[in-house]
């Protein structure tokens, strides 16, 4: 089993259907799912499954809200990201996330590997997204 770093090739497709609506207000929910090392997730990931999914204290099974940023342009670039997730006073093992549109059918956004088991015992598991710009955002088209 491995996770690897991914935009999932679903997501793509779904993004030319117009599938997903990444507004900050009035889009789609999307939710951030941890994993363990034995889940199996990169690019053929299609949507939210909960099997060797994280599981602990302040943990909760199909992960946690993301807040939108809304989507704008910078060049000939376009990006969206997320606020900063954080599962508070959590005790919990991950190896990796999985980014999903909670209001469309759970559908795979990407994969994202932390190269390594990341823990928190009884204290703050963050997740932080790197900056919303046309070279850092999390989804970028460009």
């Amino acid at each position: 089993m491995a996770i690897s770093q991914a935009m999932c090739t679903s997501f793509k497709q779904e993004l030319l259907e117009g599938k997903h609506n990444f507004l900050a207000s009035g889009g789609n929910s999307f939710k951030l799912a941890l994993y363990t090392s034995s889940a199996s997730l990169g690019a053929t990931t299609t949507a939210y499954s909960s099997s060797n999914e994280a599981s602990g204290t302040n943990y909760s099974a199909t992960g946690s809200a993301l807040t939108n940023v809304n989507p704008t342009t910078s060049g000939t670039t376009a990006f969206t990201d997320f606020a900063d997730l954080t599962f508070s006073t959590a005790t919990v093992t991950a190896r990796g996330c999985l980014l999903y549109n909670s209001t469309n059918s759970n559908k795979a956004l990407c994969t994202i590997d932390f190269g390594g088991d990341k823990t928190s015992t009884a204290g703050d598991f963050t997740i932080v997204f790197p900056s919303p710009t046309a070279t850092g955002a999390i989804i970028r088209l460009a």
